[in-house]
């Protein structure tokens, strides 16, 4: 497998071993109506501080790949190795705790507890992973809000606030238990452009802080922004360790 391209801007600098492994990663989904193959022999390496765009038409299957990347969903076949881990042999329940401690989860639709306080959600996510004493669970919830610079809407519900400040709000609650990575599935995909940019950049900050981001999308103008771009058709990849242009010249 052919190594990660480098930000020509410098930014992405990976050493060592890879931070994600993929080997021949298969998934099916079995129904009533017929098995559907969504990940066909995936083969991925994702090193750390890089910022890896999935991109594909829907269906493709590239929310089914994040998904097994943070242990939401079990693979058919194939390995799956995150920060050292056999992440297709964890339980469910395993991959939960594992997951509340190297893996951030950002949604399109947010999922926001709505009967929560912006804090309480952020805080929530500490009190199931045991990392922190209650006060530092507080503590920390705010810093991140004020890292989100939404500090001020601490105690309103999610829907007090607007859209892009709730997608700050679940980005902060993804790094509640500072997890080396962050998968976000199609996280501008609900956003006006204006919104979609600073939520980005936030994305961005966090990147300089050393994270390791997979962000799924199918927005060019998202894409763009990454240091390497996957595509996916039909549960396959068809372009790999290029940039957006390269892969859809």
């Amino acid at each position: 497998m052919s190594g990660p391209l480098y930000s020509p801007n410098g930014n992405n600098k990976p050493t060592g071993e890879p931070l994600i492994v993929l080997r021949q990663v298969f998934k099916k989904y079995m129904s009533l109506g017929g098995n559907t193959v969504a990940l066909k022999g995936i083969d991925l390496q994702v090193h750390k501080g890089e910022f890896l765009v999935v991109s594909g038409k829907s269906g493709s299957g590239k929310t089914t790949l994040v998904n097994m990347v943070a242990g939401l969903d079990n693979s058919t076949g194939g390995e799956i190795w995150v920060n050292g881990t056999p992440v297709h042999n964890l339980s469910t329940e395993k991959a939960a705790s594992w997951r509340g401690q190297n893996v951030g989860v950002v949604f399109q639709t947010f999922e926001l507890l709505p009967t929560l306080t912006i804090l309480q959600n952020i805080t929530l996510a500490m009190d199931f992973a045991g990392r922190y004493s209650i006060r530092q669970r507080r503590e920390r919830g705010m810093t991140l809000l004020e890292k989100m610079e939404i500090a001020e809407h601490a105690h309103k519900l999610p829907s007090a606030i607007s859209g892009g400040q709730q997608q700050r709000v679940a980005i902060a609650r993804a790094m509640a238990n500072d997890p080396p990575i962050i998968v976000a599935d199609e996280p501008t995909g609900s956003l006006d452009s204006v919104t979609a940019g600073a939520v980005l950049c936030v994305f961005e900050r966090l990147l300089d802080q050393g994270k390791t981001l997979l962000l799924v999308t199918h927005d060019q103008d998202v894409a763009v922004r990454g240091d390497r771009v996957v595509t996916l058709v039909d549960g396959k990849i068809v372009a790999g360790n290029v940039s957006w242009e390269a892969a859809y010249a």
